[in-house]
This record gives structure tokens, C-alpha cells and sequence, in this order.
């Protein structure tokens, strides 16, 4: 999915294009849990739909399936067919309350910096459309893309409507965007190796955050790396 924001559609081309992860990046730690966990804390009969999860958790595990089939099935069982308001308000309450303790205070700093610079933020997120546009809202990017998911009228249905936006997939969504910006400079940022793909095609690269052999990788290839984890208050 992605969200015009304040920044798309002017007139004057921006500095760059600065492209950000979120889960380990932006945040310390994953997002899709907490947002699925503080969602049944409020509707915690929905905890019986999850006696399938040790199966779908199998077939995972068995290579019988795929992370974005995963994904999606996790929150089928967990939120299933909740109208939008419903999760639209739940997404606005997570922004406000476990938000602020999950995201680094460095990261909110290298947003900033772009900001100032005039160039156009993109929040890139295999995370879901629940709630990372909400984010992305949030924290001033300019639009989200993130990993979509279908709707029958106002009720979540919970399948892909998109590719996961993970590995590969992140390279096809910054090629997209260089069509967009043609000429211009690209930074990105990501946490995992799975990002080194798309880090690989940008002007200005990091790794951040990393594991010490995600942080050895990265330096055989070239990357430069940093930590941000510095979370904000609790």
C-alpha cells in the first residue's frame, strides 16, 4: 500500500529520496506482535481462534509456508473480521501508547535531519496496512509502502493483496519510487540482511542496528553500518 503524504505531488523535486525500514530500524523490535497482542488484550475472546496457530506455526516450519502466508494468518486469527473503525481506532491508540517506547530515539533523529534537507521520506514495511500508514502519519514520511491486505466491504478479510514487502520485493518498491524520482539521489536504511538487496542499489546505504554477523556481512559488501538503539521514554 501506498499513502500520498504531505510532501507528494509538489512541484520542486526533492534532495533525495530517504527510504526507511521500520522493524528494527525505526523500532527496537518487531511491530506486527505488539500491535496483534495489545488487539486481543481488548478483545480477548478472539483468543480461542488461536488453537490453530501451532499448525499454521508447523507449516512454517516445514516449508509448507511462507512468511507473508504466515503473517497473514496470524491476523486472521487473531483480529478476523473486524470492521475498519475498529482497527483504525485500535492503530491510533497503539501510535499513542507503545509507540513512543518502541521506536529509537536515533532513528527519530536521521528522520529529522532528512526533513530539514527537504528530501522525501518513504516508510518501506513489510509490516501490514493496519497500522503502518498510521505510523508513517505519525512520525512526518512523506507515504508509506507496506504490505497489504484485503477487505470485504468495512471487514478485514486478511489476505495478501501484495507481494510481502520483504527482500526482493523491497527492490522492485525502489525501483518503482526511482521511476517516480528519476535522477535522483537515494538513501536507505534497513537492519537485516535481508535488506542488503535493495541497500545494494541505493546511493547512500546503512545498515543499522544489526546482529554482529548481519554487522560483518554488511562490511564485506561494502555497507556501512551503525546502532541507533537508543529506544525512547518509557
Amino acid at each position: 500500500m501506498s499513502l500520498p503524504g504531505p510532501g507528494a505531488g509538489t512541484e520542486n523535486p526533492p534532495r533525495r529520496v530517504a527510504v526507511f525500514d521500520l522493524d528494527g530500524t525505526i523500532t527496537s523490535r518487531d511491530t506486527l506482535v505488539p500491535f496483534l497482542l495489545g488487539y486481543l488484550a481488548r478483545h480477548p475472546w478472539r483468543a480461542w481462534h488461536l488453537w490453530r496457530l501451532p499448525f499454521s506455526l508447523l507449516r512454517y516450519a516445514l516449508g509448507l509456508s511462507d512468511r507473508g502466508r504466515l503473517k497473514s494468518t496470524l491476523i486472521r486469527q487473531v483480529i478476523g473480521p473486524a470492521r475498519r473503525q475498529q482497527i483504525d481506532a485500535w492503530a491510533e491508540q497503539f501510535c499513542n501508547a507503545r509507540l513512543p517506547r518502541l521506536v529509537n530515539r536515533r532513528a527519530l533523529q536521521a528522520i529529522e535531519r532528512h526533513r530539514a534537507a527537504g528530501d522525501h521520506l518513504v516508510l518501506l514495511s513489510a509490516s501490514v496496512d493496519l497500522y503502518v500508514p498510521h505510523i508513517a502519519s505519525r512520525l512526518g514520511f512523506d507515504e508509506a509502502v507496506c504490505t497489504g491486505l484485503s477487505w470485504q466491504g468495512d471487514r478485514l478479510e486478511g489476505r495478501l493483496t501484495t507481494e510481502n514487502r520483504r527482500g526482493a520485493e523491497k527492490t522492485r518498491c525502489i525501483e518503482r519510487l526511482r521511476e517516480r524520482h528519476p535522477g535522483t539521489r537515494f538513501a536507505a536504511y534497513g537492519n537485516a540482511a535481508s535488506d542488503f538487496d535493495h541497500l545494494l542499489r541505493v546511493e547512500e546505504p546503512l545498515v543499522v542496528n544489526a546482529g554482529s554477523r548481519t554487522r560483518r556481512r554488511a562490511g564485506e559488501l561494502g555497507l556501512a553500518v551503525a546502532d541507533w538503539r537508543v529506544t525512547g521514554p518509557r
